[in-house]
């Protein structure tokens, strides 16, 4: 008996970290993003109010999180970055493992989005 509730406390444990560093967003900063060139097929509303952008395969996207709520505006994102090549910095999660989170959206010299501070 005590020996099965210890199991289910190992498992539970073990999964349950597991879970956070694959999951948790670090605040990012440049130094712990990815640097990704992306050139910019489509972009969509996606989830809760996240500005989705995809490749010219559509087979990779990346997003700006409640992009929406932030001011930014579909339109004109589509105006700006449609069929034009950015510079994307992409978050990592608490492990070190890259996510398609925008921490960063760049054209040229110019910052069009940005979470750092």
């Amino acid at each position: 008996m005590k020996t099965t509730i210890w199991s289910y406390i190992v498992v539970f444990l073990t999964s349950t970290i597991s879970l956070l560093l694959t999951s948790c967003i670090v605040n990012p900063t440049p130094k712990n993003c990815d640097v990704v060139e992306l050139q910019v097929a489509h972009i969509s509303e996606g989830g809760v109010k996240d500005i989705v952008f995809h490749n010219r395969g559509k087979d990779r996207f990346y997003y700006i999180n409640r992009g929406l709520e932030q001011g930014l505006i579909l339109d004109s994102l589509k105006t700006k970055v449609l069929n034009k090549t950015v510079t994307l910095h992409i978050a990592k999660v608490m492990g070190g493992k890259t996510t398609p989170h925008i921490a960063q959206l760049a054209m040229n010299d110019e910052i069009i989005y940005t979470e750092f501070k």
